[in-house]
């Protein structure tokens, strides 16, 4: 017997790409652009679109809310959520009025993943101090916890004005939204997710998919000890597709390198040579980029060892043009998602 279907969608940071001169476009083409994907992927059958939270000149989108409420308002089935939703510089009442109006508006379509974010960028611009990194986090996620439940909400912590008996609207039609956790790894992390009883999206941007088991052993572990039903698991990882694996690789590696040494520069990494990239996308580094036949075989090997409920491929990567974003998108929907359903179902 096969596992259960495995959900598969896309993730974008709507990455500032370059025009026919080779300067970056306007971030307004590029969100126009990233509502133009998402709209192929929905009529693909692709499951999710995910739309991450930036505020940096290399990315267009700062507020997902917005731009998932625009795709919402040209596509059918797809299911509407950020990648991620930067809890710790945002407000929780705040989030959860945004995603429950993008709820309204979309048909019951909208979910929320929450995170740290791998950028600290929002943390000065909205006023709160790194210092309190983690408590800010955790306070917050305690409180998005209480927003959930639809109910007014008492609460009291160090980071946010306490709330006595506030409701809070509007209320989903479900009365509930779906919220997911993202972790890159971080065991302390997982164990938050399983405590607050919420699925797990694991961010695979690094290393080899398989050293990530652990943690998904650690989170089924962690809901038992914590009295919470199953919930599933995710990953989020990076890949791109073309009609054979040399060309998906050539059309990806000179826009992979730029973004990582553009990143690199700030954070002290070195220049990633050809051969880490070509081994970060062989079949045991974490990038998804080949033939549909080649990507589809990643995907279900790592769906099986990780025991996944939904796989999100992140399709931008720094300048990589539109027009590659969607073939991509469209070899993702109409090849690789039947191959990887026939390979999990047999």
């Amino acid at each position: 017997m096969g596992m259960q279907q495995l959900e598969m969608g896309l993730d974008t940071f709507g990455d500032v790409t370059l025009g026919a001169q080779g300067a970056p476009k306007p971030a307004a083409r590029v969100i126009r652009e990233l509502v133009e994907q998402a709209v192929l992927a929905d009529e693909l059958g692709v499951d999710f679109i995910g739309v991450g939270e930036h505020h940096r000149e290399d990315f267009a989108v700062s507020a997902p809310d917005m731009v998932l409420a625009a795709i919402a308002g040209q596509t059918k089935r797809i299911r509407l959520g950020s990648a991620v939703t930067v809890l710790s510089s945002d407000d929780p009442v705040r989030v959860f009025q945004r995603f429950a109006t993008l709820d309204a508006v979309s048909n019951g379509r909208a979910e929320v993943i929450l995170g740290r974010g791998s950028f600290t960028e929002s943390f000065p611009l909205f006023g709160y101090d790194l210092a309190q990194y983690e408590e800010l986090f955790e306070e917050k996620l305690e409180l998005f916890a209480e927003l959930r439940k639809e109910q007014p909400v008492t609460w009291q912590g160090n980071t946010r004005a306490a709330l006595a008996n506030q409701p809070v609207y509007p209320h989903t039609e479900s009365g509930a939204l779906p919220t997911w956790i993202a972790v890159g790894g971080s065991p302390q992390s997982v164990v938050r997710a399983a405590h607050h009883g919420l699925p797990l999206m694991l961010a695979i941007i690094g290393g080899d998919p398989m050293a990530f088991a652990p943690f998904a052993d650690l989170y089924h572990r962690a809901l038992t000890e914590f009295g919470q039903p199953a919930r599933p698991v995710g990953v989020h990882s990076p890949g791109h597709i073309a009609a054979t694996d040399e060309q998906a690789r050539d059309e990806l590696w000179p826009h992979y390198a730029a973004m990582h040494a553009a990143i690199g520069r700030q954070r002290g990494w070195p220049a990633m040579t050809r051969e880490q990239f070509e081994a970060t996308a062989g079949p045991d580094g974490a990038l998804f980029v080949g033939s549909p036949g080649t990507v589809a075989v990643k995907i279900a090997k790592v769906a099986r060892a990780l025991g996944l409920s939904r796989f999100d491929l992140k399709y931008s990567h720094g300048t990589l043009p539109h027009e590659a974003m969607l073939k991509s998108i469209d070899l993702y929907g109409t090849q690789v998602i039947p191959a990887v359903r026939a390979a999990l179902a047999g």
